[in-house]
């Protein structure tokens, strides 16, 4: 059986889950893999047969999305062009990962093509929603990669075709303790701002994660560092606890270490809307910006030990399985 797994390439989210998906694949079909889009921080450890630009949403300095460069970086003829690059017709199955390139081209020529991503269970109608819904950034989230058929991944189960999230091995293998500081992890936000807001706890040590910056700088109780997959999953194991964004690998993995949570979601950012909505359900702090009026809140988490209990267990052959199952001929 010959398979694509195409794999969305902005933030490191889908690439990380990729790490462990992508190995029991390899092991059940003939495998090709896809990967488009900027701004992911981590390499694949394996061949990938096509690399392209796709659509990607850019991170800008002040909490959001930098649209202007975000449609800058978008052409539709582009487009066009490097999905014409995918040979499609020669897979029997499209796995896809919110990849809009092979998508599309799926289902133009009317190849099966199934979801298995994070989006796919945002999308369904069980999941969590902020009070004020988004009839656009639910539209793009429809329309983005439209797939046949899904399976999602979300912080519960949602409904029967929704699993608990895939933990990546390097995460599970980890021997978490805590050191006297916390993550930080908020690449919608720059440096300048990051460490004015964070010097005002000046008893509280901080390793900030920084995506504008390719040095390691140290201001008092403050260290930034570049962004790297072997520093953070080091700083992540031995944190007290983490602020983050409201993406969906980062929190999760959180939750399955027991590290205390704050997350701050990403403006105009409707994905991360809905995950904020999933996370103050389970009991998790959520704070709409990174502002001074907030200082007291942070204070208040640094004081607890807030730790909310999950069972994440490791399903993901089981289904891959399901899913190839369904489409053997």
């Amino acid at each position: 059986m010959k398979v694509l797994y195409a794999i969305q390439g902005t933030g490191n989210g889908h690439l990380s889950r990729a790490l462990d998906i992508v190995p029991i694949l390899q092991q059940k079909v003939d495998l090709d893999i896809l990967v488009s889009g900027m701004q992911g921080d981590l390499k694949l450890p394996f061949k990938v047969d096509y690399q392209l630009n796709g659509l990607s949403f850019i991170c800008g300095k002040r909490g959001g999305i930098d649209f202007f460069k975000t449609i800058k970086n978008s052409s539709f003829r582009t487009f066009r062009k490097e999905m014409n690059k995918i040979d499609i017709e020669k897979y029997d199955l499209i796995i896809n990962d919110f990849e809009p390139l092979s998508a599309w081209a799926a289902k133009l020529q009317k190849i099966p093509c199934v979801s298995l991503s994070h989006q796919a269970a945002v999308n369904a109608k069980e999941s969590p929603r902020p009070k004020k819904r988004d009839f656009l950034g639910e539209r793009i989230l429809k329309r983005y990669a439209p797939c046949d058929s899904y399976i999602g991944f979300h912080f519960e189960n949602y409904n029967k075709q929704i699993h608990t999230p895939v933990i990546r091995k390097e995460i599970r293998d980890l021997k978490p303790q805590n050191h006297n500081y916390y993550t930080v992890y908020l690449p919608a936000y720059g440096d300048k701002k990051l460490i004015a807001f964070f010097s005002q706890f000046p008893n509280t040590k901080w390793q900030i994660f920084s995506k504008h910056n390719s040095k390691k700088q140290t201001h008092k109780n403050i260290t930034i560092e570049p962004v790297s997959n072997k520093a953070f999953i080091k700083s992540f194991e031995n944190c007290d606890g983490i602020i983050c964004g409201a993406g969906f690998e980062t929190p999760a993995e959180a939750l399955f270490l027991e590290k205390k949570l704050l997350i701050i979601p990403m403006k105009n950012q409707y994905e991360q809307k809905c995950n904020a909505a999933a996370l103050k359900k389970l009991g998790v702090p959520v704070l709409k910006k990174l502002k001074n009026k907030h200082v007291a809140t942070i204070n208040n988490w640094l004081d607890t030990n807030l730790l909310i209990p999950v069972n994440y267990y490791n399903e993901t052959e089981d289904i891959i399985d399901a899913i190839l199952r369904k489409y053997q001929y």
